[in-house]
């Protein structure tokens, strides 16, 4: 325990005295001195102040004890070791209560001091608590009394020494004497017996022993060589230790050597060739002696097929685990498929009856409509498990858009629940893609209102965090984050439910009432976003998910045209198609011309590149799927925004890695399945923003 010198600059006024005292003079400005009967350290008398800064500038183990009754004491930094586990209450305190376990053997010894009769005492076995602990200890020490100018007592110095490290050292020095002597009266007794300890572990050992010269040449086997490799002993004496390596451990080997000629190999394995022509493995320990090494090998390879063993079938139990959870996957997806493809179906079947009047024509028309709207959800939320979706990030204040999409929860959850929001004044900035957070945002409400069973409170907080917890086995995240925590007052969730909240396709809910790929949404957007997500649900306590997303600087003013800017419908422009599915290129043909537009299909990127390359200037957009053979349609935008700056172009997906992996890809992204009024949006949205179109149209 060190504390820097204070210089007499560093102390209070009144307080110089106690410089150079380092960390005792920490320990007395400590204290609270108010209610002592000394009293305040600058109201000390001067003969005291004198004698405790001897004290605190000596290099010498010292102690000053104050008052002749009460002996306050006082020690320097020196001393510090003595103490033990009395350091902290010591400095100030009277001598009996600090050393209360030894005060009966010193009393007499300040009663002589007092009386002039200072003593000195070398190696005085006492036994007290240092900080050591407990022990039989040995002391030389003086006591001797401190007088004021008028003759009377005024306190006592103590100088001391441990002197237990000495004693025990000359206690040893005598045994260890006497051990040599009786050593060296049955030497020749104790070398026989060593050596033919010696020569039975050579002869008996089942592990390898070898001597090896310095150059490397075996000067002494043991017989297990021939019980483990085959070979004689007169077959290994005089060759090099590397004949018999397995050529892919030589430069181990070769190194190992060396660094056991220098006193330093750790435990090494290699494989020796057998006098059959296989190889064993075998674990090495060596240590250098004058001339040569000594080395002792353990035959392993029985371990070793059995650790290779172990890892097949860990592998084969990972794959096993990787195929049931696919096959649950799969079930899953099946199955909620399946119900969608019947509804389809029939209302397709139903639709082709003759006669069939209008109204029930336009109610099987919107079944459709609404299950493939239910489909499209259903493989976004499992792309976003998989954390693959393609992101659409903007820059956007969490806390603005939580309070943006507030009504509409309120909406969802019914009046029956309290919805109250806690967002930040300051900006919560964050990039992200925005439907996706909402989505997130709105999946956990869901969640907070069916386990509220209709009536309670839902809370909803952002707030700027420095760090993401550890969570679910993964470190913590220290960095700039911001969280969006959702809160019930519902039932909370089981604990044998809590590890299985996030898989595909679970749900506590009753059948019928949830998908179970909610949460697998929240965590897959969260995961994708750079965050990631916690829950917290004691016993009937509720629950609250807390969403974590990175937090950045910037500025979420936009400026720019809006999505209206571009013509109602299609006016003629033309549209350059890549699709290499027939299915979907013939659907995009007839969906634009609907819309007014005229389109020409290409197949492909290259073709798509030649094209262009023979007459750009009648093409007023290019709309690309993103999947294809050959050039992808991202590689394809990024040669088009290079060559033909000025053309817009829109990408469509269902599912494309490259977007998953990249969503700051720079381009419009439709997401397939998409609407007539989705397609027709975003192209308006890309001819509005083209200063092509707008030079064309004037």
């Amino acid at each position: 325990m060190t504390a820097p010198t204070p210089t007499p600059d560093d102390l209070p006024p009144g307080l110089a005295f106690l410089a150079g005292g380092g960390s005792a003079t920490q320990l007395i400005l400590a204290r609270d001195w108010r209610d002592h009967p000394l009293g305040p350290p600058e109201h000390w008398p001067a003969p005291f102040k004198v004698a405790l800064s001897l004290l605190l500038n000596s290099p010498e183990s010292m102690i000053l004890c104050w008052g002749a009754e009460d002996l306050f004491f006082f020690f320097n930094e020196t001393y510090f070791p003595l103490l033990g586990p009395r350091l902290d209450r010591a400095m100030g305190a009277p001598m009996r209560e600090v050393w209360a376990d030894a005060w009966q053997q010193a009393q007499p010894i300040v009663t002589d001091a007092f009386a002039g009769r200072s003593q000195r005492f070398v190696d005085l076995p006492w036994k007290l608590d240092t900080d050591r602990g407990a022990a039989e200890t040995w002391w030389s020490f003086s006591y001797s009394r401190v007088l004021g100018v008028d003759g009377a007592i005024v306190g006592l110095f103590i100088f001391t020494n441990e002197t237990t490290q000495s004693v025990l050292a000359h206690r040893a020095l005598i045994a260890s004497r006497a051990e040599l002597e009786h050593l060296n009266a049955d030497l020749s007794r104790q070398v026989t017996a060593r050596t033919a300890e010696r020569d039975r572990m050579w002869v008996a050992s089942p592990d390898l022993m070898a001597i090896v010269s310095h150059d490397g040449y075996y000067s002494a086997v043991n017989p297990a060589w021939t019980e483990i490799l085959g070979y004689a002993t007169d077959e290994l004496v005089g060759h090099h230790a590397l004949d018999l390596i397995h050529p892919v451990d030589m430069a181990s080997t070769s190194a190992a050597m060396v660094n056991a000629q220098a006193g330093t190999m750790p435990t090494f394995e290699n494989r020796l060739r057998h006098k059959d022509g296989g190889y064993r493995w075998l674990q090495w320990v060596a240590a250098a002696g004058a001339d040569e090494v000594f080395a002792v090998g353990r035959h392993v390879t029985d371990a070793k097929e059995a650790e290779a063993q172990l890892r097949t079938a860990t592998e084969q139990l990972h794959q096993a685990q990787k195929m049931e959870a696919i096959g649950q996957l799969t079930g899953g997806v099946a199955h909620d498929f399946n119900n969608l493809l019947t509804i389809i179906r029939g209302s397709v079947e139903l639709l082709r009856r003759p006669g069939l009047p209008a109204t029930k024509r336009d109610r099987y028309i919107e079944a459709i409509g609404d299950t493939a709207e239910r489909a499209a959800k259903l493989t976004g939320q499992l792309l976003a498990f998989a954390r693959r979706q393609a992101l659409t990030p903007e820059l956007i204040d969490v806390g603005h858009a939580v309070g943006g999409i507030a009504e509409m929860i309120q909406t969802l959850i019914g009046a029956r629940i309290t919805l109250k929001l806690d967002i930040p004044a300051e900006r919560c900035l964050t990039e992200i893609d925005r439907s996706q957070f909402e989505t997130a945002i709105v999946n956990l409400a869901i969640n907070a209102r069916d386990a509220m069973e209709g009536h309670g409170t839902l809370r909803i907080a952002v707030s700027p965090v420095r760090a993401i917890p550890s969570l679910r086995g993964h470190h913590g995240v220290e960095g700039d984050f911001l969280s969006v925590s959702v809160a019930d007052d519902g039932t909370g969730i089981a604990a044998d439910a809590l590890p299985h909240i996030f898989e595909p396709f679970f749900t506590t809910k009753g059948v019928g009432k949830g998908t179970g790929l909610g949460l697998s949404q929240v965590i897959g957007f969260a995961k994708q976003s750079g965050g990631d997500i916690s829950v917290d649900s004691p016993p009937d306590g509720g629950t609250t998910f807390t969403l974590y997303l990175p937090r950045v600087a910037g500025d979420t003013t936009h400026s720019g045209t809006t999505e209206d800017d571009g013509p109602a419908d299609g006016h003629g422009a033309c549209v350059l198609l890549v699709e290499d599915n027939d299915e979907v290129g013939r659907f995009a043909t007839t969906a634009l011309d609907e819309l007014g537009y005229r389109s020409i299909l290409a197949t492909n990127g290259a073709e798509a590149l030649a094209m262009l390359d023979a007459d750009a200037a009648r093409f007023d957009v290019v709309f690309s799927d993103v999947v294809m053979p050959g050039m992808n349609g991202v590689d394809l935008a990024k040669r088009l925004n290079a060559d033909h700056p000025k053309l817009p172009v829109v990408l469509t997906s269902g599912y494309a890695h490259v977007l998953a992996e990249n969503a700051q890809h720079g381009f419009e992204l439709l997401h397939k399945p998409y609407s007539i009024e989705q397609l027709s949006r975003i192209l308006r949205r890309a001819l509005g923003r083209s200063a092509r179109w707008r030079d064309r149209d004037r």
